[in-house]
């Protein structure tokens, strides 16, 4: 009997040996796997497709001027629009697109429209990997700040009126960031921003990947700063906010955005509620505010920059 039991150790051992490769070999295989498909990923939400123009300022019967600037960088040309007003000007507003948008996306040449006959300036631009903008990288606002900086810049050597900073998600992200490291920001309007772009990947990664949070968010965010060359607690405007204060805030944020939850407007808004203010549009979906409450929503940007203008 014991001459039979050492006969069959062996086969026990070798079977047992190819079991522990085939699983380890399916571990290698799915790890690889799921590596792979986060890298790819991550690439693609790091070089995004452009969205082309398809509208432009004449078509509005804005008059306006074709622009190109240096991003604060000093490295990546931009592209935009300075649509004046034809009577004395009173304010400039700097309007910053989304994330996958262009410099006519969210409806800017139609609040352009609105704005211009109240006697403010804008100033309409293609963030980097943008619109015609150069760039290959979107970074999710982490180097759009330096962007938008130079779009201060370039509007400041035109006149010397205050400026007013309004963005959309990611362009709203960037604006809080941008008036942060700039003084001649004056105050800045917000519509549906992320309180902190670290957190807020972590969290709602899986809304923009479709792919579940396990194992891949982990995995993607410490994909994007190596693909994109960035750090992403570069992008935190909740702590870029006490640079700000005491300038005024507006923040619009919808109790139905399925992308970026209102309730990080209302902890920013929170912070200093006596200069940070917030409008919350009942059931509006990611940055939907114009849209659903067209008349609401220009007159709120209207009395917003004329208590702006006031003041200065």
């Amino acid at each position: 009997m014991s001459e039979l039991h050492q006969e069959q150790n062996p086969k026990k051992k070798s079977t047992k040996k190819k079991v522990l490769a085939t699983v380890g070999t399916s571990l290698l295989s799915a790890t690889t796997a799921c590596v792979g498909l986060s890298l790819y990923v991550g690439m693609n939400l790091t070089r995004k497709k452009r969205r082309e123009l398809n509208d432009n300022p004449d078509n509005h019967n804005l008059k306006y001027e074709d622009v190109m600037f240096k991003s604060a960088d000093d490295e990546t040309n931009l592209k935009g629009w300075f649509i004046p007003t034809e009577r004395k000007p009173k304010l400039n507003v700097i309007m910053a697109h989304g994330y996958g948008g262009n410099r006519h996306n969210a409806g800017f040449l139609h609040i352009s429209k609105s704005l211009v006959k109240r006697c403010y300036n804008t100033f309409l631009f293609d963030f980097r990997n943008s619109g015609e903008s150069e760039g290959k990288v979107t970074t999710i606002g982490a180097k759009e700040k330096y962007d938008l900086l130079g779009a201060i810049s370039w509007v400041k050597q035109q006149n010397d009126l205050p400026i007013v900073l309004y963005g959309v998600s990611m362009g709203a992200a960037t604006s809080i960031l941008a008036a942060s490291m700039s003084e001649d920001v004056k105050a800045v309007i917000a519509d549906s921003p992320f309180s902190d772009l670290s957190g807020y990947l972590k969290e709602n990664l899986p809304v923009w990947t479709k792919l579940p949070s396990f194992p891949f968010t982990p995995i993607i965010m410490n994909t994007i700063p190596r693909i994109a060359d960035m750090n992403v607690k570069d992008a935190s405007p909740i702590q870029a906010l006490e640079a700000i204060y005491p300038r005024p805030v507006l923040f619009i944020h919808g109790n139905g955005d399925q992308k970026i939850p209102y309730t990080e407007s209302e902890k920013m808004a929170s912070l200093h509620p006596d200069a940070f203010n917030i409008w919350v549009p009942e059931g509006t979906d990611h940055v939907r505010g114009l849209v659903d409450y067209p008349m609401e929503y220009i007159d709120r940007l209207s009395n917003f920059l004329k208590k702006i203008e006031q003041i200065h």
